[in-house]
């Protein structure tokens, strides 16, 4: 039965990444319809995210090598797979909901589509975000809140993560372009996100963006971080990707902005700091927040809120008094980033109580 074949997809989905969990109305299976059809359903759980090249996968389902490459060639296009292509090699693999399936359709968006999702977050998928986002994405400061004496290492520092991956492609933020289908958007940039190295490969092959140099790639940083978005690469030492997130529109941002703690739910390794002898009390910082982090006391004095800091300095970067500043957390609770994407991944699964 197709219900029986699609409700053994989202299983396997759930395992993936941040998961894609099951809800009371079933609107995860209709997201599935509207993505895959039965064929290509039965193709993706022959999958694993281990990538393999056409002729392996036809082996084990019996089938000739021709027919299945040309069926993985055709969802890897409609954003169901990944591909790599190395030389005259190709190899497909399966993808998770988030990054996979979601960000793979930047454009192919409608706003059917939207709407499912945005049911979606609403009925299930905000929760299975909030419980294991400090370990899919990070939140990494503005370069000019941190003090040079700080030190801080290179998996910290974006514009170093820029400088030194060899493709970089530039995409809209899938987060906000949904958003905007709905009449929800926020104003600030669309076009924020990277993708670095094969990722990024397989954004051009797909036109899903554009290829830019290091130099076009910070000053598109520069921007999101000016119209106050929070730099979020993967929660790896070599991301394949970062994202720059708004409070109103990231899927991320806005599951653990509803909760009491979201310094507890982000991977962060800063959190503000005022000098309350140098705060004016112009009220900059508070519209630059993006956790509502910070208020006004009874004295008009900023204070911060350090449940909800999320350290990304944006409020730093346009104080006109200099009185807000970012603090290295205690070595204790100081974090390094896992070393690999595939190490990331492992930690995430462990944390949802998979097992490989």
């Amino acid at each position: 039965m197709k219900e029986d074949l699609f409700r053994t997809l989202q299983k396997r989905l759930d395992t993936y990444s941040l998961g894609f969990p099951a809800t009371k109305s079933g609107v995860e299976l209709e997201i599935l319809y509207r993505l895959f059809n039965e064929k290509d359903a039965v193709l993706f759980l022959e999958l694993t995210p281990i990538l393999e090249v056409p002729e392996s996968i036809a082996h084990r389902l019996g089938k000739g090598a021709a027919e299945v490459a040309e069926q993985l060639e055709d969802m890897a296009c409609r954003g169901l797979l990944f591909r790599l292509k190395k030389g005259d090699s190709v190899k497909y693999g399966a993808i998770p909901f988030m990054h996979g399936l979601l960000e793979f359709q930047v454009k192919r968006l409608d706003k059917g589509l939207v709407e499912l999702f945005e049911r979606y977050y609403d009925e299930g998928f905000n929760q299975a975000i909030a419980s294991s986002a400090e370990a899919f994405l990070r939140t990494i400061p503005v370069d000019e809140s941190l003090d040079v004496s700080q030190h801080v290492a290179a998996y910290e520092d974006a514009c170093e993560m820029l400088r030194k991956v060899k493709t970089i492609v530039v995409t809209d933020c899938i987060c906000r372009k949904e958003k905007g289908m709905v009449g929800k958007a926020c104003d600030r940039p669309v076009e924020v996100c990277f993708m670095f190295g094969s990722m990024a490969q397989y954004y051009l092959d797909n036109d899903m963006g554009r290829q830019v140099d290091a130099d076009e790639a910070i000053r598109i940083l520069k921007e999101a971080q000016d119209a106050g978005l929070v730099t979020q690469p993967a929660t790896s030492q070599n991301p394949s990707g970062m994202c720059n997130c708004c409070g109103d529109c990231c899927g991320i941002l806005n599951a653990v902005k509803k909760l009491p703690k979201p310094a507890e739910l982000i991977f962060s390794n800063h959190y503000a700091v005022i000098q309350g002898d140098a705060c004016t009390g112009c009220e900059i910082c508070l519209g630059r927040c993006q956790m509502c982090a910070l208020r006004m006391n009874d004295e008009g004095i900023i204070e911060v809120d350090l449940d909800r800091c999320i350290g990304c300095g944006l409020c730093v970067t346009t104080c006109p008094a200099g009185a807000a500043g970012l603090a290295r957390k205690p070595e204790g609770t100081y974090r390094t980033p896992p070393a690999t994407s595939a190490e990331q991944m492992l930690i995430m699964a462990e944390k949802r109580g998979i097992r490989f």
